[in-house]
């Protein structure tokens, strides 16, 4: 018999790990989340914290959402990425970035109820974590995982308690890794893997130290410093990355992973800092060193059975982007809903094989997007002459040569231009954060074809109610005209919503039917004139693509599953047709 029996065990209590671990509580789940350390991240590792993510935060509670933008680095001080020889030295060229030129600003206003922002993960883990535990959440420190085995009834697994020395078994009915880029429950489930780890060499070098009258006048996250000869390769490409506004920041710099990881003792540190920032006398207050690898892996398979696995344990890849702890958290709501209903005996077993089915092109299109971002890198040191010579005084030469009164050096300039333009793919990739658009059996679309994008769909997010895509935003108001509420508001909270329009009373009808025959939760709202909420905009009539008595479904994780154009004869019948085949059951 097992030392301790809970619904679901879930290893590492990361991004990924925390907030399955709070949904699930959330939802009235019992869970138990672990982690083989005495406390949370000691390093403020993930950082760039996108809209999509922070509407998982508002799903958890309006609390949590205010919390995060409480302890966050605001969307206007994200501010413009900078290339530039030193922060003290000369600035070759500036990207507007993360949403902050005024074109893609409206596109972030349009698109969503909330903002992004800068939240390291120092301040990220305990928000989720905190939550999680103060909503039932059983956690425990200090613990590692050694092993499970799984049967037709549940999985159970081994642990070490690390303060005691002494192994305990966990009895679960599921299994949850959320354990890391070296993720042994993914090892142990025999997931299926493609890519290589291991393909660069970074290091890391926190430290705090004033920098505000080199950045103030120019906010920004991240300072991208060329200094020919200065590193591996002989490019010279450091970044300073803003950690906390404007004393805390994050050096990463390369190393030759073909070599063994090298020894950064402090005087290295400090000297490398020096060198970026441009001033040998800066006082330097060193926090700590670490070295990582870029890694470009993704699983095919993101489940084995009963045991599921999410975040950095299926998709692992440099931070480029600004990717890995949004896609984890979104892993959670992904499955952490099926899991609740599955577990309540509102769905069937097979509804859990749609995490997979839709979560594992996210995390190759993800690990493939960040990888690509790296090499994009190239022509901006093409079009600074540092690809042409390996002696540091001749790539000097060749930066200064776009200063020059001459048709070449326009040229040039002009491709310096254009090359950092070109760095809104990593930057500024609002369409790769949120055209999320699943297929599965967890999603109808009776037949209907995905509309096509009509702008980059790496660069612009599209809004759209295709059976697959998230529900789109739009604000509608209070009969009395005096409350705001966004769509997205009205859904989600782990249960099915049902969005009508005057007409399509039935189909609210209908959904308090099927809400106590199938025994799940089913949200219904009728909008339009003198109903609880109005579109007094038209801004929902216009991305709604259904008719006033059409119907929108959702699921509990905000994503449109089903929707109908018009009344159907048997509005019951319809919808019951539809949550049966979502469910499995």
């Amino acid at each position: 018999m097992a030392d301790i029996t809970t619904d679901v065990l879930i290893i590492g209590t990361g991004p990924a790990g925390s907030a399955a671990a709070a949904l699930l509580s959330t939802y009235g789940v019992e869970n138990m989340v672990v982690n083989r350390y005495r406390w949370l991240a000691n390093t403020p590792r993930a950082h760039i914290t996108n809209q999509r993510t922070m509407e998982v935060l508002r799903d958890l509670g309006r609390d949590v959402e205010d919390e995060a933008y409480m302890f966050a680095s605001q969307q206007d001080i994200m501010g413009e990425n900078v290339f530039c020889t030193s922060l003290a030295g000369e600035e070759i060229g500036r990207l507007r970035t993360w949403g902050n030129h005024p074109l893609s600003r409206a596109e972030h206003q349009l698109s969503s109820p909330s903002k992004m922002n800068d939240l390291p993960q120092t301040y990220m883990e305990p928000l989720l974590f905190k939550t999680a535990c103060s909503r039932g959440t059983q956690a425990r420190m200090s613990t590692v995982y050694e092993s499970h085995v799984q049967d037709d009834d549940g999985v159970t697994t081994t642990l070490l308690d690390r303060l005691t020395g002494k192994t305990f078994t966990v009895r679960s009915k599921y299994l949850i890794g959320a354990d890391g880029g070296n993720s042994l429950v993914a090892q142990h489930a025999g997931l299926p893997f493609e890519g290589k780890m291991g393909v660069g060499g970074s290091m890391n070098i926190l430290f705090k130290a004033d920098l505000s009258r080199y950045v103030a006048h120019r906010p920004s996250v991240l300072y991208w410093v060329v200094q020919p000869g200065a590193d591996v390769g002989g490019i010279g490409m450091g970044l300073v990355r803003m950690v906390r506004p404007w004393n805390e920041w994050l050096i990463v710099w390369g190393y030759d992973i073909n070599q063994p990881a090298p020894e950064v003792d402090e005087a290295f540190a400090v000297k490398v800092a020096r060198d970026l920032v441009g001033d040998q006398e800066l006082q330097v207050e060193l926090q700590s060193v670490s070295t990582w690898t870029v890694n470009n892996m993704y699983a095919t398979r993101s489940s084995h059975g009963r045991v599921f696995c999410m975040g950095d344990a299926i998709h692992r890849h440099p931070p480029s982007n600004g990717l890995g702890s949004n896609t984890s958290i979104q892993d959670a709501f992904n499955l952490a809903w099926k899991l609740a209903y599955v577990i309540k005996n509102r769905a069937g077993p097979k509804l859990l094989d749609s995490y997979t089915v839709e979560r594992a092109p996210i995390a190759k299109q993800i690990v493939t997007r960040a990888n690509k971002s790296i090499e994009e890198f190239g022509p901006i040191f093409q079009a600074l002459g540092l690809l042409d010579s390996i002696d540091p005084v001749k790539m000097q030469q060749n930066m200064d040569a776009r200063c020059d009164r001459t048709e070449d050096a326009e040229r040039q300039r002009a491709r310096i231009r254009e090359t950092i333009a070109s760095k809104v793919y990593e930057f500024d990739a609002h369409g790769v954060e949120m055209n999320h658009r699943y297929r599965s059996d967890a999603i109808v679309t009776d037949g209907q074809a995905e509309p096509a994008f009509t702008r980059d769909p790496e660069l612009h997010f599209q809004q759209t109610t295709w059976p697959g895509a998230r529900l789109p935003h739009a604000w509608l108001f209070s009969k009395d005209g005096g409350t705001k509420i966004s769509t997205l508001d009205l859904a989600g909270h782990g249960n099915f919503t049902v969005l009508t329009g005057i007409g399509g009373e039935a189909w609210a009808a209908a959904a308090k039917t099927l809400g106590h025959e199938l025994g799940i939760g089913i949200d219904a709202h009728v909008i339009g004139p003198r109903q609880a909420w109005q579109d007094l905009t038209g801004d929902w009539a216009r991305l709604r693509e259904v008719r006033d008595g059409g119907i929108v479904l959702t699921r509990p994780d905000q994503h449109v599953c089903w929707r109908r154009e018009a009344m159907a004869g048997d509005p019951v019948a319809e919808l019951r047709r539809v949550l049966k085949q979502i469910l499995a059951n």
